[in-house]
């Protein structure tokens, strides 16, 4: 039932993703809202490239960063970096579909070469807690660049509040 439960999810999500993915104008790519951030443009594929992490979730027991390599684009080509999202949307896809309830309950970890990043954590519970809830810190994120950049805010989960307000 989990499993069921996590693949409408994703499905529903990935609508949303690629909503607000498609808001972001080509022009304001560069933007950053203080030193340490990244830019839209980076944030956008880091948002992007989450989506692969499924694979490496439901697909092997231990993922090491420092042996996968993943062709990303430049983060300063919106239309690259749909295509790394929808390319990685199905990836994902096809790991979510082939795993199973029990499944969910296999250890994983994630390393980069021999350092411990995360884990080891039941895969049900590394789907929730790290990669759903990783896109959905970084989307709100994304949500903040674009109002800063005075762009429209897609309404994800109904109306955006500029949408609402009588004018």
């Amino acid at each position: 039932m989990l499993l069921q439960s996590l693949i409408a999810e994703f499905e529903q999500e990935v609508q949303n993703t690629r909503k607000l993915l498609t808001a972001i104008p080509e022009k304001d790519l560069a933007y950053r809202p203080s030193p340490t951030s990244w830019t839209m443009g980076e944030l956008a594929q880091h948002i992007a490239t989450i989506y692969y992490w499924y694979t490496g979730v439901f697909t092997t027991d231990v993922y090491d960063m420092a042996t996968d390599r993943l062709e990303r684009g430049n983060p300063a080509d919106i239309g690259a970096t749909l295509m790394l999202f929808e390319n990685n949307v199905e990836k994902a896809r096809v790991a979510l579909q082939s795993a199973t309830e029990e499944s969910l309950q296999n250890l994983w970890t994630m390393k980069n070469g021999d350092h411990t990043i995360l884990g080891p954590f039941p895969k049900g519970a590394i789907a929730r807690g790290f990669v759903f809830n990783h896109i959905y810190h970084h989307r709100g994120e994304m949500i903040v660049y674009l109002r800063a950049t005075d762009n429209k805010v897609p309404g994800l989960y109904g109306p955006t509040y500029e949408q609402s307000v009588p004018k």
